[in-house]
């Protein structure tokens, strides 16, 4: 069943891939701008024009574009079908190359804060869940207001100001990795995986402490959200005829919260993977703050260059990542509800 479930996801996600791949490719091309001006100028010649056009393929009928995109053209080299996202207009370079080396800077970040920040909100909703009204539900209350208040960036900046200029306990917000030092040879494209595989330490704490104020800044933001989904989930499982049973046979307090918590769990993990999934690109404003190369960074530059093929390419491949966390989703959910496996 469970099989049967994880291929059904992944040909509707397939189908969807497609789709969303079509409907950018059609509505980027819809915006009021010239892609051709950027490389000519203002005022070109026909001839200049024509020729700029002809160069990045936009001087064909926007069906045969999409024909050539896909690589279902004849005569025509390997496209999107193939596993080629196409040339950037920008830097010249394979999209696929551009996005691997962005992608694995803001993966890193957001991983570490996600891992960090359900380390610290779990605990701290389930005990507030157990004590309405005490101190913890109210702090939890308090915290929630005041770290969803703000924009990411104004805590990004604050948390610069605080922890570099007035503490001096955080590097400077430039970049990942120390500007005197060497990057650790690419293996993985993981900076900190590859400096351990690499045996460099000095690099992998070097890295650790560059990415702590970006990750503590959306650990601030993320624990929040967790935090009252959790405790909110915590109650209703807390009144569930199950607790209610366990509470009448005499169970330990411990057994009934850690039950309690795994039903509690399954719609929290829910808003986890809608979080992840949208920090992918909205992560943006604080790679900008603390100056990483992250994908975030590289989507505006394509959009502010009208980089259409690095522009679908960002979108798919975010896309793609989204629909694989939701599929992890499913199976933790059927891991946690066997009887999800079933359906």
């Amino acid at each position: 069943m469970l099989l049967r479930t994880i291929l059904r996801r992944l040909a509707v996600g397939v189908v969807q891939l497609l789709g969303l791949t079509v409907a950018v490719f059609f509505l980027i091309r819809l915006m009021p701008a010239d892609p051709v001006s950027r490389f000519v100028g203002i005022n070109p010649s026909k001839a200049a024009y024509a020729q700029a056009a002809k160069a990045i393929g936009v001087d064909r009928p926007i069906s045969t574009q999409l024909l050539h995109y896909l690589g279902l053209a004849p005569s025509q080299g390997k496209g999107l079908l193939q596993g080629n996202l196409g040339t950037s207009w920008v830097s010249n370079a394979p999209v696929l190359k551009d996005i691997a080396t962005a992608l694995p800077v803001t993966l890193e970040l957001i991983t570490m804060a996600f891992i960090i920040a359900l380390i610290i909100a779990v605990p701290i909703g389930m005990l507030a869940a157990l004590r309405p009204g005490g101190k913890t539900d109210k702090a939890v209350f308090v915290y929630g207001l005041f770290a969803g208040s703000q924009p990411e960036f104004w805590w990004a900046l604050l948390f610069v100001f605080v922890f570099y200029f007035k503490l001096g306990i955080a590097p400077p917000p430039l970049g990942l990795i120390n500007p005197m030092n060497s990057p650790p040879p690419p293996r993985t494209g993981f900076y900190t995986i590859d400096s351990l595989l690499a045996g460099d330490l000095t690099t992998f704490f070097d890295l650790l402490h560059h990415l702590m104020l970006p990750v503590a800044t959306l650990v601030f933001i993320l624990s929040g959200p967790i935090i009252k989904m959790v405790r909110q989930n915590m109650e209703q499982a807390l009144t569930a005829d199950f607790v209610l049973y366990a509470r009448a046979a005499g169970m330990p307090g411990s057994t009934v919260a850690r039950y309690a918590l795994r039903a509690a769990m399954a719609p929290s993990m829910t808003l986890i993977g809608i979080l992840y999934g949208f920090m992918l690109g909205g992560a943006v404003l604080v790679e900008s703050v603390f100056s990483l190369p992250g994908i975030g960074q590289y989507a505006v530059r394509s959009i502010l260059a009208f980089d259409y093929p690095a522009i679908q390419g960002v979108v798919l491949v975010i896309t793609a990542i989204s629909l694989v966390v939701y599929l992890l989703l499913d199976l933790l959910h059927a891991i946690i509800d066997p009887r999800l496996a079933q359906e």
